[in-house]
């Protein structure tokens, strides 16, 4: 019998192979061809389950498009060259960078827009987003033009790839799985944990006590070594900005939201959006071995700010207020709430309290002559 559901289909497989790892549930909810969230939805937005950075406020892809049209002058200006964003949303950022780098001379006629997504709602709205770049979808790295530099940039991608959660029992590690309990309601349980994921434990992770959880990523490994192999072969810069934490960290961060709010990773497989904390350790670490260049990671909050977000803030309140904010009757009535949306909109992307320091920006790059703006202070 077909299953009609995600939750009849991961049900059948456990049924028949087993229990599964908690990075193969969250890989099925996400991606499943035919009931995988992504697969079905715009998770965007008031509408969605939850708001990027660049759906907050143009000024997030203003500062990243000044970022690049810096990085591509450092490399001198390579033409053509691929700018690629992994798991680009509505296209609202890719679109910000290209407003913000209009006037940049030979940045757009260079440019050959890549977006890598998986979900077929999402690639309709970036084409609409995108429809004067002449943007092209590929579905892994290994699809790029190999003889062009690449520029990638990544917002809130990295958090979406699946993750292990392994636990220190009795003296050794397990892997948390996906069982089924009497009632067929999913439920977890511990299973033996392969050599594969145990490798990924870092080397430097010590003192585990009983029941410490310690979350790791097969995908995102896969992912940060094909992206550092692929600059280091055609040279270029990445930039991920996520959300997550910096150094080996004991503890679970898997969470499921949907309109706007938690709910319980099995509450709705393949209708709500599941995504864990970013280990920064683990990139920079696995991009050092590669020997690439490590910028940051510093928090969102300063990598914005000393990108110049403030400034940018005062002059579209300048431009609404029409005499810089000097008038006190200029910034009242009509223009009042678009004023307030600005500081407000800055206020959350570069507030402590906000995103400004849960989220992290990192850059790699295959050439040591290229100092990337944004990284003057460090964690």
């Amino acid at each position: 019998m077909s299953p009609r559901t995600l939750l009849d289909l991961i049900r059948q497989r456990i049924t028949q192979f087993g229990p599964m790892g908690l990075d193969e549930y969250m890989g099925l909810c996400l991606g499943h061809p035919d009931f995988g969230y992504y697969m079905t939805r715009d998770p965007l937005g008031v509408q969605g389950d939850f708001t990027t950075a660049p759906e907050i406020s143009q000024m997030f892809g203003e500062m990243i498009g000044a970022w690049l049209a810096d990085v591509w002058a450092q490399m001198r200006r390579p033409d053509p060259f691929v700018l690629l964003e992994v798991g680009p949303g509505r296209g609202t950022l890719m679109a910000d960078i290209m407003r913000a780098t209009r006037r940049v001379p030979g940045f757009h006629d260079a440019a050959c827009i890549h977006l890598m997504e998986m979900s077929p709602v999402l690639k309709r709205a970036q084409g609409g987003a995108l429809a004067e770049y002449g943007a092209r979808w590929i579905d892994g790295l290994e699809q790029l033009d190999r003889a062009q530099p690449v520029l990638i940039v990544g917002n809130e991608f990295l958090d979406a790839l699946p993750v292990a959660q392994l636990e220190y029992r009795d003296g050794r590690w397990w892997e948390r799985v996906v069982g089924l309990g009497a009632d067929g309601d999913l439920v977890i349980g511990l299973g033996d944990v392969s050599s594969a994921k145990l490798d990924l434990l870092p080397p430097d992770i010590l003192n585990a006590r009983e029941n410490d959880v310690f979350e790791t990523s097969r995908d995102l490994n896969r992912f940060l070594k094909s992206v550092n192999n692929l600059l280091l072969e055609q040279s270029g810069i990445a930039l991920f900005v996520d959300y997550g934490h910096v150094g080996p960290n004991y503890g679970e961060s898997l969470q499921a939201m949907k309109s706007h709010k938690f709910v319980g990773i099995f509450d709705t497989p393949g209708l709500c959006d599941l995504t864990a904390h970013v280990d920064f350790g683990a990139v920079v670490r696995l991009a050092k071995e590669s020997g690439m260049m490590v910028h940051g990671p510093v928090t969102q909050g300063i990598f914005l700010k000393n990108l110049g977000i403030e400034y940018r803030a005062q002059k579209l309140i300048e431009g609404i207020s029409g005499d810089g904010g000097q008038n006190s009757s200029s910034v009242c009535g009509v223009n009042e709430p678009q004023i307030e949306a600005i500081k407000v909109a800055m206020n959350r992307l570069i507030d402590t309290k906000q995103m400004g320091s849960l989220f992290k920006a990192v850059a790699l790059s295959s050439d040591p002559k290229i100092i990337p703006a944004g990284f003057h202070e460090g964690l």
